[in-house]
Formats: C-alpha cells, structure tokens, sequence
C-alpha cells in the first residue's frame, strides 16, 4: 500500500440533499452520478457521497449510527477578505453557519459551516505576516 489517499467519501443517509448541497451550495461538478454514489469533479483527490445502505451488503459496520465529527474538509480561500464574503455566499446558499470567520493563532483566517448532514467544514486564508 502507498502512503496516499486517492479518493474521499462521505457516506450518507440522505444523498439528494447532500448532493444538492455539494453540488448547487459548493459548487461541486458532477462527473458520474449512480443514484447511490456521486462522484463530483475534483483536482488532486477524488471526492464522492455514498448512501451507507450500498455498503451494507459488505460490512454491518455500515449501519452503525455515526456519532460525533469524524472529519472535516478545509477549502482554501484567496484571501482573509475572502474567506468573510465566501461564508457569506455559503451561508445565503442554505450551509449552516457554525463560526463566523476569525483570526486563528496559526496565522489563518477561519470559518466554520455544516452540510446537511451536520459535517463540519472549513474555509480559510492565510494572514499576512
């Protein structure tokens, strides 16, 4: 095995809204679109949602009631003034605010959204040193 990641996926319960949120929200290309699976257009790592019950077949893991944050995506914005109009944009589009952007300690300016699943994601821009 490489040491790489080659394709993310969420998996879901609800993959009409997941993807309308990806995809209208976001803004996320669709490449293939299997009821169950979509793949969206991406640069570097493939990104899909995938309904939980396609894998039930394979593992009853699956089923198990998902708790918590289990990850988290960073988008990368063009700049701190973006990253305020960005999750304005993101917020009026239907994403659920979740932290107002703000200066973090590790030099970024930061926001905070959820999907309709309740994922966490994040939006930020380096600061000027």
């Amino acid at each position: 095995m490489k040491a790489q990641i080659n394709l993310i996926t969420i998996w879901t319960n609800n993959i009409d809204k997941m993807k309308c949120f990806y995809n209208q929200v976001l803004e996320f290309k669709i490449e293939s679109d299997l009821g169950g699976y979509v793949e969206f257009v991406n640069d570097g790592v493939r990104f899909a949602i995938c309904m939980r019950e396609v894998m039930y077949d394979y593992s009853n893991e699956y089923e198990k009631k998902v708790v918590g944050q289990a990850f988290e995506l960073a988008f990368p914005c063009e700049s701190p003034n973006d990253v305020d109009e960005s999750f304005a944009q993101l917020v009026a589009k239907g994403a659920t605010p979740v932290h107002e952007p703000q200066n973090m300690p590790w030099n970024h300016r930061t926001a905070l959204f959820a999907d309709p699943d309740g994922n966490i994601h994040e939006i930020f821009a380096g600061l000027e040193k």
